[in-house]
């Protein structure tokens, strides 16, 4: 009966050890994405005050009160911190398409809306898509891990270009994954020239509509 008793005592005490030690683990997991989200949000709001060529992650660290080798273990330079802003940004525009693809709408109502909606978002938060476009934060060209949620992204803007062909608004001339690229590449032109043009109007939402405008003429059955 003792040894019974010792053993049992040593798997709860072993049980207990094993709780301790995952508790342990997600104490500190939990720290870490506390921490990078910290870095995350303090970048931005520096990069929205001061621009994103203007901050360093002098800046960055000074304001969190860590190190630069801690910031380097999170991210390897101020473009990675823009990187995870795209990725968002790519969530966003799939949750928009996905609800889109509910709509009864027609074709060019749809995408006038999301376009413009996306637009109106980036124009109210200029320093930061500024830096974001500059930077090829977006660009799946230039950042091979967004080549994936761009792949998303398209694929979704497709299913609404199909469901505009069978009801008949779409030109059957040209094959939806082109048509896709074609609205897609318009935006995202208008979008960084907007970016740079310091000089010229300002109004992104107007060349949004102006362009998809310009492409839903083109591609009328």
């Amino acid at each position: 009966m003792p040894a019974m008793l010792a053993t049992r005592s040593s798997a709860a005490e072993a049980v207990h050890n094993n709780v301790d030690a995952k508790f342990e683990v997600g104490l500190r997991e939990r720290k870490k994405a506390r921490l990078r989200q910290q870095i995350i949000d303090t970048s931005i709001k520096l990069f929205r005050k001061r621009g994103y060529e203007a901050t360093r992650i002098d800046d960055i660290v000074h304001v969190l009160e860590i190190s630069q080798p801690t910031f380097f273990r999170y991210f390897p330079s101020k473009d990675a911190v823009l990187r995870e802003v795209g990725e968002r940004g790519y969530a966003c525009i799939c949750d928009r398409l996905r609800s889109e693809l509910l709509s009864k709408e027609r074709t060019g109502e749809r995408l006038r809306r999301l376009y413009v909606t996306m637009a109106r978002e980036v124009e109210a938060d200029r320093q930061l898509w500024q830096a974001v476009v500059l930077s090829g934060a977006m660009d799946p060209v230039r950042s091979a891990e967004l080549r994936d949620h761009e792949e998303a992204a398209v694929s979704l803007l497709r299913e609404i270009l199909t469901q505009g062909q069978k009801r008949g608004e779409v030109t059957r001339a040209f094959p939806v994954v082109h048509l896709a690229e074609f609205m897609e590449g318009l935006y995202s032109t208008v979008v960084r020239q907007w970016a740079v043009d310091l000089t010229g109007p300002h109004k992104l939402t107007d060349r949004v509509r102006s362009a998809v405008d310009f492409f839903m003429c083109g591609i009328r059955p």
